[in-house]
């Protein structure tokens, strides 16, 4: 702990520091100035609304777990399992990418996506899925986890045929860096295409948002509009967040390139890891209350007072995170594998690995391993 002579000196080293850097301060609130006259009042509508998250592999594990094993699993918020996988960082991703591709399982997400992109395996399609021993990373199955998550999204555009306007929830931003070459804005265009079919076909919209809680960019500009009151207290707003902003928050401009082709490309790497427009949005009415970050897709920020104001009424019921998509917090409790499902997984593990032993007393130890590795105490007091 910091002692009365410590404490003295730091406050004074603080104080100084923030006088030097006083012009930073400065800076932001000038940057975040020209937002003022661009907040938007979001007007509620109403509409169908759908949200997935894929859950994080770290939070699906075993307390007994040998094998590294991870389970992949996406829903929606309706409960409805949409894909689910076990894999370790030992899986042999070419027997992974058969799987997905197998013609006995037409309808997988993933699979879908692949025949779509043209990708025979899963390194065609990013590169961080690397088979070889040498360069395999042990971090893998994240990657994996997203891609599932972004192939169940093209599905659900590009296969459903929706019988009423629809607004899908994305629990992260539209931006991804997983994808080979220029195959993520190949998917956007395919995705574009379908939206563009049922509109005009069916006479139906179809709308993809992406919701972040937290970005560089947001982390950035926070103080600074709230010292401004950019976002004032009253009403609902939202505002597309300027392309010099993001610029100066983010370190690749290859990740805020719009994916429709720029003049001043030329000479820089072509757009290909952003599909959104990006946006701050307050959905509360008081200037305390919690502002996110949201991609709207490329195409449609145009529709940008509509799709908030469909999401509106969801945001306001947000539980336990208050002002936070409903649907995305009720898909991420379908995702997470816990209580009684951990339960089963732990189980079906444990009954796995003692089919492997064999030997009677070789599996009596096991059972001992699985005892001490229980946390009696925790089940005891939940």
């Amino acid at each position: 702990m910091f002692d009365e002579e410590s404490i003295a000196r730091l406050r004074q080293e603080v104080k100084e520091t923030t006088l030097r850097n006083r012009w930073l301060l400065d800076e932001l609130l000038s940057e975040v100035e020209c937002m003022r006259q661009t907040t938007v009042k979001i007007q509620p509508r109403t509409t169908t609304s759908i949200s997935l998250v894929a859950s994080d592999g770290g939070n699906n594990r075993a307390e007994f777990n040998p094998f590294e094993l991870q389970v992949v699993r996406v829903m929606d918020s309706h409960g409805v399992e949409l894909l689910t996988k076990v894999v370790s960082p030992h899986t042999d991703l070419e027997e992974l990418a058969a799987w997905h591709l197998d013609a006995k399982r037409p309808d997988d997400p993933l699979g879908v996506l692949m025949r779509d992109l043209k990708c025979d395996s899963l390194y065609a399609l990013s590169p961080m899925l690397n088979n070889d021993p040498e360069k395999k990373s042990s971090g893998w199955p994240l990657v994996y986890r997203d891609l599932c998550e972004w192939a169940v999204l093209y599905q659900l555009i590009t296969r459903t045929k929706w019988g009423s306007d629809t607004l899908i929830v994305r629990d992260g931003l539209l931006r991804s860096k997983i994808f080979r070459g220029d195959l993520f804005v190949q998917m956007y265009h395919r995705i574009m295409e379908t939206i563009n079919e049922t509109k005009s076909r069916r006479r139906r919209d179809v709308f993809l948002v992406g919701i972040a809680k937290r970005t560089e960019v947001l982390q950035r500009y926070a103080t600074a509009m709230s010292v401004e009151q950019i976002f004032p207290s009253g009403h609902p707003l939202f505002a597309a967040v300027p392309m010099k902003l993001q610029k100066k928050a983010y370190k690749w401009p290859e990740y805020i390139r719009s994916p429709v082709s720029e003049a001043d490309t030329e000479g820089k790497e072509d757009p290909k890891f952003n599909i959104g427009a990006m946006h701050f949005v307050r959905f509360g009415t008081e200037q305390s209350d919690p502002i996110w970050t949201a991609d709207l897709l490329h195409a449609q920020a145009a529709d940008a007072q509509k799709i908030f104001g469909f999401l509106l009424g969801d945001a306001v019921e947000g539980f336990p995170v208050p002002f936070y998509p409903l649907c995305l917090q009720r898909a991420d409790e379908h995702a997470h594998v816990a209580g009684l499902d951990m339960d089963i997984l732990r189980d079906e593990l444990a009954a796995a690995v003692r089919g492997l032993l064999g030997d009677r007393t070789r599996q009596k130890i096991l059972d001992g391993l699985m005892l001490a590795y229980s946390d009696i105490a925790s089940r005891r007091y939940a």
